[in-house]
């Protein structure tokens, strides 16, 4: 198996999920047009994915999914109450995506399935998942749009060899940002977004020795920066005695490594 970010941040978010002969997106939250230019430059071409699930209704979660799913002529799979969401239903071909019904896709003779499976987090949108994503043995856990730590949630997502895991904002840039006092509030909130701080409180619940890569994602372009998050990151695990695990920052604006889970 092996997971690729497309894009990640405000202005959109996609992974890629390859395992076998499955392919799957995880959120389409660009334009069409830039989709297309992402899954061009990771190799993917017209037909080339069997899925897209998506996480929540945000649109910058879900803006083309339903057109490059009517496109591909493949379903969405998402929870019941965004399938109404203007941007899933251009499919016409939607599929339930809940923590009672997960995804799962054939990888193809000789290989075991691609299993999707949903954990409900805080965020204001509702439901909105993190995802548990399994091929045999091996296991990735995405893990953004998460307006609190929550250990419970951790303990249904444990066990990653792959963790990609939101560090959206930095408490110091925020607070003196040019945000109006409402979105900051917003994004501090319960319902919206993981401080580095809070990420770290994630990640000394989500990481095990089974870890070896982690991917930071949604970073803030106005309240972050890579260097900001990767310190904190680098030395939570560096605490966790994880010093080994290889640490990657997701882009807004270019397709990143393709990493083995």
């Amino acid at each position: 198996m092996h997971l690729q970010v497309l894009s990640s941040g405000s202005g959109g978010n996609s992974i890629l999920v390859r395992h076998g002969d499955a392919c799957v997106l995880i959120d389409a939250g660009l334009p069409a047009v830039d989709m297309d230019a992402r899954l061009e430059a990771a190799r993917i071409g017209l037909g080339g994915i069997h899925m897209i699930a998506v996480t929540h209704g945000h649109l910058d979660h879900t803006r083309s999914a339903g057109i490059l799913a009517r496109r591909w002529r493949i379903p969405v799979a998402c929870a019941p109450a965004i399938q109404s969401n203007a941007a899933v239903r251009r499919s016409k071909n939607l599929a339930t995506f809940s923590p009672t019904q997960p995804v799962v896709v054939d990888a193809g003779a000789g290989s075991p399935p691609l299993e999707l499976h949903a954990v409900v987090i805080p965020h204001d949108a509702s439901p909105t998942y993190a995802i548990r994503i399994e091929a045999g043995e091996k296991r990735a856990v995405v893990v953004t749009d998460m307006g609190r730590p929550d250990e419970d949630v951790a303990r249904q997502l444990a066990g990653a060899d792959l963790l990609y895991l939101e560090f959206n904002y930095d408490e110091r840039m925020l607070a003196n940002g040019p945000y109006p006092a409402k979105l900051k509030h917003r994004i501090r909130s319960g319902g919206g977004h993981l401080s580095n701080e809070q990420s770290a409180s994630m990640l000394r619940w989500l990481a095990s020795e089974r870890l070896h890569t982690l991917v930071l994602g949604h970073l803030s372009e106005k309240n972050n920066t890579p260097e900001l998050a990767l310190t904190t990151a680098r030395a939570t695990l560096s605490e966790l005695g994880l010093e080994h695990v290889e640490v990657h920052v997701a882009e807004q604006d270019a397709v990143g490594p393709n990493l083995a889970v």
